[in-house]
């Protein structure tokens, strides 16, 4: 039997606090695990009311009716003829790497606004064709990175506008994993996702890195990627087993550094499998005046002539929920009220710019350009 749909929870939110409420008609392409996390986070907005799904497997259709209680009607395998039948509003992106492109330019063209997962696109180029798509319809894109939604994320931005860190030089990035090649969807196909660690959870940890950096530009690249255990049958006992080796054409490790505009460097590190103690997401800064640890947000510095450590007392819960409502409703209210977006297309570029330079400088075995 059908669960209360998502629409019909919003409608009788709506009810309960202003019967005049704008509702966002939002339609989801790709209806996937990421779907059903933004599905969940949609529950607790009460101005949006989702209207239609889009997958190209009836598997996922069938728990958009099931689960969420949308007919038949408001299901599709095209989103082309989605836009044309439903006429959404909005779209939320929540397919693999190599399907957000084309899905948001022609959303944008049909006069949606657009929200898309991590990371933006495939490469640079694809960005750009986003961006000049949402510009030229004049509606709202944003991306979907949530870290920097995280109360330690706000609270070192905030030190970092007071002067707390004076000039950052330089940023250490992890985002390793031990043993933790994902053992679902498509996350081993370079040709579909673009690339391995580096791009699926490398990215969340460089964007919010990025964020407290203040949005340097960067001018250059140096990196390197290695493929050693993702490939093979492996036995070792791990969290996730079973993974799709004998297709698996990513990198299981990448290591690379970029240079700002400013002076300041970005060294990365990011790994699906590595032979490392613990896994590991986090990432310091080194300025001048300061340096932080952005996961406990502890800020080192001097004071009163004494080298001091400032530890937070209380940060507040920044919990998967909270991180994904947070960046759900920042853009719904873009769209509903002009609102300025937290990650809009430009920033999605610019990470985009990143990754593309440590893997081209991987393939090219030297210090590449960033334009």
């Amino acid at each position: 039997m059908a669960q209360e749909s998502v629409s019909t929870k919003m409608e009788s939110a709506k009810k309960k606090t202003d019967p005049k409420m704008k509702k966002l008609r939002v339609a989801i392409i790709g209806c996937g695990g990421i779907a059903q996390t933004h599905l969940n986070a949609y529950k607790e907005i009460p101005e949006v009311e989702i209207v239609a799904g889009v997958d190209i497997l009836q598997e996922r259709l069938d728990v958009m009716q099931e689960k969420w209680g949308l007919p038949k009607e408001a299901l599709f395998k095209d989103w082309k003829e989605m836009l044309k039948v439903v006429k959404p509003d909005a779209v939320d992106v929540c397919t693999p790497n190599h399907v957000h492109c084309a899905p948001v330019v022609d959303a944008c063209n049909a006069g949606c606004h657009a929200m898309v997962e991590k990371p933006m696109a495939m490469n640079p180029k694809e960005c750009e064709k986003m961006i000049a798509a949402a510009e030229k319809a004049g509606v709202k894109l944003s991306v979907g990175f949530q870290q920097r939604y995280r109360h330690n994320t706000a609270a070192l931005i905030e030190a970092r506008d007071n002067g707390q860190f004076g000039d950052i030089m330089f940023v250490k990035v992890h985002a390793l994993r031990r043993r933790g090649i994902p053992n679902w969807g498509v996350f081993g196909q370079k040709a579909l996702q673009g690339g391995g660690p580096m791009i699926d959870i490398g990215v969340h940890m460089i964007e919010a890195a990025y964020e407290l950096m203040g949005c340097p530009k960067p001018i250059a690249a140096s990196g390197n990627t290695w493929t050693y255990l993702g490939n093979t049958d492996s036995k070792t006992r791990c969290p996730w087993p079973g993974w799709d080796w004998k297709t698996y054409t990513v990198e299981d490790l990448a290591v690379g550094q970029i240079r700002f505009d400013t002076g300041a460097i970005m060294q990365i590190e990011s790994s699906f499998a590595a032979h490392v103690p613990q896994e590991l997401h986090n990432f310091e800064i080194i300025g001048t005046k300061g340096s932080c640890n952005w996961d406990t947000g502890e800020i080192f510095t001097d004071m009163h002539n004494t080298m001091v450590n400032i530890k937070p007392a209380f940060l507040g819960n920044s919990d998967w929920l909270y991180l994904f409502r947070t960046k759900l409703n920042n853009w719904v209210q873009g769209c509903l009220t002009g609102s300025e977006l937290g990650a809009n297309g430009y920033d999605g570029l610019n990470v985009q710019k990143i990754l593309d330079g440590i893997y081209r400088s991987a393939a090219a075995g030297k210090e590449v350009t960033i334009k």
